[in-house]
């Protein structure tokens, strides 16, 4: 018997394998959405999308948070029909037509309410220890950034008025827990969680529940916005998507997306912008667009206005399906591996 057969009977763990066979590192499970960008937000690629382990979207209130959470887990759900959504809720402002407009099967919904951190870590950790790595299970967390600590109750209810130290380590000590589980099982968790702003000259947002959740996640989206409107009012919201941590997306990216009061999420948001930064689209005049073909630099087609184009499925599918516009966006978000240390040229040896 080899010296690798040998270490791998001995071990006490049933996952040890040889590395280039582990199913723990191998292909993972990578669920597109139904909005391109979200997919480059997530995978840096139109068709990549949500993948198992900790995903952390955070930002203010009314920042659709939980309406992205629940974009993902619906794309989750329908890639595996026999799929189900562990929701937990500590805010009860998710209501039942947000589950219903993406399309979410209640009957595959387990909701469970919580009331705070420790409620959360011993029934989580319970579900995760009965789940095998064949079972399809999506969990949402909306949210931990509204979440006390057990301690933090139990002084309200002896009347104590002491501030809460123990509420961070609650928070890490339940990631610490539970981060292992998501990848040897598959399984994506997506957690809603709040920002605060970091005192100083230039305040920056930082994401709450101390270092624990940002150390654990592999994906973390601070969600910023502004107003959509024109001269008849305001339309709905341009999101922006600030890519704070990822494995798959360069950090710092910023990434598009437009909702609006009527039609919800705008599929194909955040594409013209990059259309026309790599050529794919061009403003022949103030307001009107037209595509091009980039080998020669001419303009194909007739022109349009912005409304014909923005979210018009046929074009984008087209221009996607006919151009190398997907490798454009890849290459434009997706960290490059290679050799972590450069080499040094080639030096001839200096005999003395």
């Amino acid at each position: 018997m080899s010296l690798v057969a040998r270490l791998i009977k001995n071990s006490t763990i049933k996952e040890t394998s040889i590395l280039a066979d582990s199913k723990i590192y191998g292909h993972k499970d990578m669920i597109p959405t139904s909005v391109p960008m979200v997919n480059v937000a997530l995978s840096g690629k139109v068709d990549g999308g949500l993948t198992p382990g900790l995903t952390v979207l955070a930002g203010p209130s009314k920042h659709f948070k939980s309406a992205f959470s629940l974009l993902m887990a619906s794309a989750y759900m329908k890639q595996y029909p026999d799929s189900v959504l562990l929701f937990y809720d500590s805010e009860f402002g998710t209501p039942e037509g947000y589950f219903k407009s993406f399309g979410i099967d209640m009957d595959r919904v387990i909701f469970t309410p919580i009331t705070d951190i420790e409620q959360l870590k011993f029934d989580m950790m319970k579900q995760l220890d009965e789940i095998n790595r064949n079972d399809k299970v999506v969990i949402v967390i909306d949210s931990v950034g509204n979440l006390a600590s057990k301690k933090e109750v139990d002084d309200a209810n002896d009347g104590k008025s002491v501030a809460d130290m123990s509420r961070a380590k609650s928070l890490k000590s339940f990631f610490r827990m539970v981060t292992p589980h998501l990848t040897l099982k598959d399984i994506p968790l997506i957690a809603v969680n709040h920002t605060y702003k970091e005192i100083g000259l230039y305040p920056k947002d930082i994401i709450g529940g101390g270092t624990g959740i940002y150390y654990s996640a592999d994906t973390i989206w601070i969600l910023g916005r502004q107003q959509d409107k024109d001269a008849d009012g305001i339309n709905g919201y341009h999101f922006i998507i600030n890519v704070e941590k990822s494995r798959y997306v360069k950090e710092k990216s910023k990434i598009p997306i437009t909702v609006s009061y009527e039609g919800g999420i705008k599929r194909w948001s955040g594409l013209l912008d990059l259309a026309l930064e790599g050529g794919y689209v061009a403003k022949p005049s103030n307001g009107w667009y037209a595509l091009v073909d980039r080998s020669t630099g001419e303009i194909t087609g007739s022109k349009m206005r912005a409304a014909d184009i923005v979210d018009n499925g046929n074009i984008w599918k087209q221009i996607l399906s006919d151009t190398d516009f997907a490798e454009y966006i890849k290459n434009k978000y997706t960290l490059v591996g290679g050799n972590l240390v450069t080499e040094d040229e080639t030096v001839e040896n200096d005999d003395e």
